[in-house]
């Protein structure tokens, strides 16, 4: 399998959930908010044999020529993005799903990013992003996935085409999905927020953002000793230096 980290770039993040672009050559984190987290965006694709599979999507912010961010990493990449053939949600937090679909403001109308691709997402967050008054959500951009024809509701726990196994794991948040593919003798695993980070691994930590901070802990400890010993790739969305990592 070939796996392809589609950079957005590093934020800051604070209480306000909004997203500031951070230079790590020219910016100072001491002078950003109290508490403010430093994070990189990055969803991936990885390629199979039978698909081209979207992990998650990114802010949605466009560039200069009102192109997605997300489609234009794909192109730099040699990869159309009509070609994704998957997109799998691991749940719907602005930073992981705002490239889902796009507003074109000449037609004032909103379409799915990737209208060939066949989208996975749990119904329950679905339901839940819509209602929700979090400013972690933008709900106003997910009522096009709801109707579309092109979504696959997950169960809590299965599988996709007998080779993607997902999990519903309730620790960031209440509908998180993590996402094992496996081909051949290669597992790539994709924890979202619920493993964000290669150092949360190593480390027992118990963070305030998650929905249940020792649940992510309790998990995290049992993927890394389970994944050093089947030989996981792990993706990591949230990390600056490390997009994936095979223990040794």
């Amino acid at each position: 399998m070939k796996i392809i980290p589609l950079s957005e770039g590093c934020f800051t993040i604070d209480q306000t959930k909004e997203f500031v672009p951070f230079n790590k050559e020219k910016d100072d984190l001491q002078k950003r908010s109290k508490g403010s987290l430093l994070v990189e965006i990055q969803p991936f694709v990885v390629v199979t044999k039978k698909d081209i599979i979207l992990l998650d999507s990114g802010l949605g912010f466009a560039n200069e020529n009102d192109i997605l961010q997300i489609h234009q990493s794909l192109i730099n990449f040699n990869i159309d993005p009509m070609s994704i053939t998957k997109v799998l949600i691991s749940h719907l937090h602005k930073d992981h799903a705002g490239g889902l679909s796009k507003e074109d403001k000449i037609l004032n109308k909103t379409f799915l990013s990737f209208p060939n691709a066949t989208y996975y997402i749990s119904k329950e967050e679905i339901h839940f992003a819509e209602k929700s008054t979090s400013s972690s959500y933008n709900p106003a951009h997910l009522l096009i996935l709801s109707q579309s024809d092109n979504i696959i509701y997950l169960e809590e726990n299965g599988q996709i085409d007998n080779y993607i196994t997902y999990n519903t794991t309730a620790a960031h948040s209440l509908f998180h999905v993590v996402f094992w593919i496996k081909e051949d003798d290669e597992i790539i695993f994709y924890g979202a927020d619920d493993a964000p980070q290669l150092q949360q691994m190593k480390t027992k930590f118990v963070a305030k953002y998650d929905f249940d901070g020792k649940k992510s802990m309790k998990l995290r400890s049992e993927w890394w000793e389970l994944g050093q010993k089947e030989k996981w790739t792990f993706l990591f969305y949230h990390d600056i230096n490390t997009p994936s990592y095979m223990p040794l």
